[in-house]
């Protein structure tokens, strides 16, 4: 029987939630954008820029995991709605506020409330996909999902500076953040999404902490989540792209631009090359692959001075990262029993958030001490020395097959409509 690449798009609840999600982040690409160059065109601080940061991870970090507890103990589906509704009212708030030429405090005000909702909102997305598609073609919905995020990731911002240049003002770009994620609260409207939330359960410690507990007690689980953490505090390199591009390559902005798109349009190949593919086979040995594959793209980058090699360098080096999203986001939601995907997935956010931003300062400050070289390049070495340590730590990894045997809990076909 022929691999359907189609399977996941033929069911009509996922497609309205891919067109909803696709817009979502491309309103955020739009926002951020906006948000960065506002608030240093009228101010000139940086401290000013590294504040809008700090507003929105506070939030994720104090309410991450109730967030996962509201999304496993009540309707996915609506808390993703008000989790829409609350970024978009945001997006619109700034909109006037832009417009007003509000004090720089109201924007704070705006963004802390954005972050809010993007807490509720990234737990909710990630525990509603398994609701919209039957088992065997999950991952290839996640593939299909990755890709249309990584694609919006790379467009999002380029039409956010085409829109304020167009509208000369930063509003029209917080205005169109605000209308995606209304549109994407209309989809879901028209979305049945099959789950079994568990109910209105008392909020506590113990329930809080039943994600975290998971993950510690499942060893491929907690193994994935290692890989994924570690390959982003010790290979990230976008913090240091303006570095490399003035002092080793010599580009200007423009091949600054490519430097940062590369990555994603690496992951966006592979992902799409994931989803018209045959369902994964041997995906422990493939994920452990991928990313020692990063982490020497990223040691190629490091000690590349050829603008075209290093592109090529980090095209690799998404494309590696790209299969172990995908992996590693399937593994995570089939692995997962159905009432406990939210604290999970608010787990995994936490992770992922963390580990961007400790991220780009661990790259920040190695720099300072080693160089931007050696940082880079070690970098990468400690990467592929993490894989080693994970296959030695969890040697089930290396065995594992396919991810539609790990399913826990019971998995229901969805209706098609």
């Amino acid at each position: 029987m022929s691999h359907d690449a189609y399977a996941a798009l033929r069911r009509p609840a996922f497609r309205r939630y891919l067109l909803g999600h696709v817009l979502a982040v491309l309103g955020q690409g739009m926002l951020a954008v906006a948000v960065g160059w506002e608030l240093y065109e009228r101010t000139g601080s940086t401290a000013v820029l590294g504040l809008v940061g700090l507003v929105q991870v506070i939030p994720l970090v104090a309410l991450v995991l109730p967030a996962g507890h509201v999304v496993d103990s009540r309707d996915r589906r609506l808390v993703l709605i008000a989790a829409e509704l609350v970024i978009g009212a945001a997006a619109l708030g700034l909109a006037a506020a832009s417009l007003a030429r509000a004090p720089i405090p109201v924007y704070y005000g705006l963004l802390a409330l954005y972050g809010v909702g993007r807490t509720f909102q990234l737990p909710a997305k990630q525990a509603i996909l398994p609701g919209l598609v039957p088992l065997p073609v999950f991952t290839n919905a996640v593939a299909w999902n990755s890709g249309g995020w990584q694609a919006a990731e790379v467009i999002g911002p380029a039409l956010g500076g085409a829109l304020i240049a167009l509208a000369g003002t930063a509003a029209a770009a917080y205005l169109a953040c605000g209308l995606a994620g209304l549109v994407f609260a209309l989809l879901l409207t028209r979305i049945a999404v099959l789950s079994r939330p568990a109910g209105n359960r008392r909020l506590s410690w113990r329930a809080l902490l039943e994600g975290i507990r998971f993950v510690r007690d499942s060893r491929v689980l907690l193994a994935a989540m290692s890989l994924d953490l570690f390959a982003v505090l010790l290979g990230g390199v976008m913090a240091l792209l303006p570095v490399f591009a003035k002092d080793y390559l010599d580009v200007g902005p423009t091949g600054l631009g490519w430097l940062r798109a590369a990555q994603s349009l690496g992951a966006v190949t592979t992902s799409m090359a994931l989803a018209h593919g045959p369902p994964l086979r041997r995906a422990g040995p493939k994920l452990l692959a991928s990313v020692v594959g990063f982490g020497a793209a990223i040691v190629v980058f490091g000690l590349s001075r050829s603008f075209l090699l290093s592109v090529v360098a980090l095209f690799l080096a998404g494309a590696f990262d790209g299969v172990s999203v995908v992996i590693r986001l399937a593994l995570a939601q089939i692995k997962t029993p159905d009432e406990l995907r939210g604290r999970v997935s608010a787990v995994n956010t936490l992770f992922i958030g963390m580990s961007n931003e400790l991220g780009e300062f661990e790259s920040g400050m190695a720099a300072a001490l080693v160089g931007p070289v050696l940082a880079v390049v070690g970098g990468g070495v400690a990467v592929i020395l993490v894989v080693a340590a994970v296959t030695r730590r969890w040697p089930e990894m290396a065995r594992l097959d396919r991810l539609e045997d790990l399913a826990e809990g019971g998995w229901e076909d969805p209706a098609p409509g």
